[in-house]
């Protein structure tokens, strides 16, 4: 997700090297000694993907503190966010039926739901063991809270299936809590624990949130549009689980009684068995200029991350690596 200008700078080189160290930690905090859960844990390794939330807790501390070293407890706490991260997406493929991701097959394709579900209380377990040897016990409150925002999220999405009236103040609802709440969670532990001022952990924050929000909705717009064989993961998912996303909310809000009950007769017959026309409902959501509205409000949102994230800190290589990240989110096509 980096720009093609940061790529190869000596903050990429930095990052790299800290990611390396938290892959390094993840493997050791949950190597057990049972063979099959070794083999699940690294199986579930290749789920690991651009790591966004392990980059964003350490680049937020190296913005806050640009000629510091990256301390131990940000390492542990960028290893615990992706832990809870990996455990989401676990459970998220049970409760999608998911079968693909990162190009592999999933857990509960491969094992089944059974398996599935107790890896990921696995992963979550060992995410608050690692938290807990924090010396500072709040750190653990926040990341246990933010983790049942994140329940609680996902809980409301699960209440909203099949609600063809979902409004958009609900959407974003749904996915503050999925989405963002960690990533803002991310970047104000970043800060936090690299000793910033409040006024610098809470602009931290709200880009944390923005930043998320633009990724969720970009993730959308993927799930409609999206090729396979380039995401990496199983597509058409929320239209087959009859979960509406802002395209979709956009659409049957501005569309005409006729063509709102057209759509509507196409998302009610897709199931498991009837896959969603995804490429007929591509032309629609483009017809009431659907998919272009969805995509404006992630820019906007990006815009806004960057440009704060900018005004709150006082430059360097991580603070531009910051707006990097933020204006990447709305170029990816995976």
């Amino acid at each position: 997700m980096l720009t093609p200008t940061l790529a190869d700078s000596p903050i990429h080189q930095r990052m790299a090297e800290e990611l390396s160290r938290v892959e390094s930690r993840f493997r050791a905090e949950l190597y057990s000694d049972l063979d099959c859960v070794n083999e699940l844990v690294s199986y579930v390794e290749r789920y690991r993907g651009k790591m966004l939330r392990p980059t964003l807790v350490i680049v937020a501390g190296l913005a806050a503190k640009p000629d510091e070293d990256v301390a131990e407890p940000l390492r542990i706490v960028a290893t615990v966010v992706e832990m809870v991260h990996m455990a989401t997406l676990v459970h998220d493929d049970i409760l999608d039926e998911a079968d693909v991701r990162r190009r592999g097959h999933t857990v509960n394709h491969l094992s089944g739901n059974e398996v599935a579900v107790m890896l990921g209380d696995y992963l979550i377990s060992h995410a608050y063991h690692l938290c807990s040897s924090l010396d500072d016990a709040s750190i653990s409150r926040r990341v246990a809270a933010t983790t049942n925002v994140v329940c609680e999220g996902e809980l409301l999405q699960l209440s909203n299936r099949h609600n063809w009236s979902l409004d958009e103040p609900t959407y974003f609802d749904i996915i503050r809590r999925k989405t963002a709440s960690l990533c803002g969670l991310c970047c104000h532990l970043g800060a936090l624990l690299s000793g910033a001022e409040p006024g610098v952990v809470a602009a931290l924050e709200r880009y944390g949130e923005r930043v998320g929000v633009a990724f969720q909705i970009v993730d959308d717009l993927l799930d409609l549009t999206g090729d396979e064989a380039v995401v990496g993961k199983s597509l058409g998912r929320d239209l087959q689980k009859q979960k509406l996303t802002l395209p979709l909310i956009h659409h049957l809000s501005t569309a005409d009684p006729e063509q709102r009950r057209s759509t509507l007769g196409l998302l009610s017959d897709v199931s498991e068995d009837q896959p969603a026309p995804r490429g007929m409902l591509r032309g629609l959501l483009e017809g009431t200029g659907s998919m272009a509205y969805a995509r404006g409000h992630a820019e906007r949102l990006v815009t806004e991350a960057r440009d704060a994230v900018l005004e709150a800190l006082p430059g360097g290589p991580a603070a531009e690596l910051l707006a990097g990240l933020a204006e990447a989110i709305t170029q990816r096509d995976r």
